[in-house]
């Protein structure tokens, strides 16, 4: 196993630190999002947190992306592939597309990125929410956490493994797999028999 795939083996790094926002983290950070004054990050913060996406695709968005009428986004990953272009339509809420048509006017972007910031000031726009919504410091409180913590909030509603693999954009399903490892209320339902 090269090292690259070895990171994406667990959800927690080799110190025992937790890697994904907890489903209760997720919540808060969903509900902080929702009340934040500032209607970009809102809806950069929220569209983070309904697809997954990495914060580099996020901010590739553009008008042309978002299919209302469809119900989903489609996001080009931003990561090499044998140089191919690889695009995955995610579904998203109805009260997320229309709130990126009320802020960002969406139908008359076409071309245009909805989110103009660098990578690394979305990621400091994205931390001040996480802050907003009290969860503590640590790896998982970051974008990369929110994106596990959809993984496996996918994987605990009951969608297949192929479908949270193909909405997140990974080419092994080894990687998806990781989600599997979270320990969800059916098996802690199952443990609590042993007690």
């Amino acid at each position: 196993m090269s090292g690259r795939t070895a990171q994406f083996t667990s959800l927690y790094t080799s110190a025992g630190q937790r890697k994904y926002l907890t489903p209760a983290e997720r919540a808060q950070f969903i509900a902080a999002a929702r009340v934040c004054p500032r209607a970009e990050l809102r809806t950069f913060c929220l569209t983070l947190a309904s697809t997954g996406c990495r914060i580099s695709e996020a901010l590739d968005v553009r008008g042309r992306s978002v299919e209302a009428g469809a119900g989903f986004i489609a996001l080009r990953s931003l990561k090499r592939r044998n140089g191919a272009v690889v695009i995955r339509e995610v579904p998203v809420p109805a009260d997320l597309l229309n709130e990126l048509e009320a802020v960002h006017g969406i139908s008359a972007l076409a071309d245009r990125c909805l989110w103009t910031w660098s990578r690394s000031r979305a990621w400091q726009l994205v931390k001040s929410v996480m802050a907003e919504a009290q969860i503590g410091p640590g790896i998982h409180a970051t974008p990369k956490g929110l994106r596990h913590g959809f993984g496996i909030h996918a994987i605990r509603s009951g969608v297949p493994i192929n479908l949270v693999q193909r909405w997140l954009g990974h080419s092994r399903m080894e990687t998806t797999a990781i989600y599997l490892q979270a320990l969800g209320d059916e098996e802690r339902e199952i443990a609590a028999r042993m007690w």
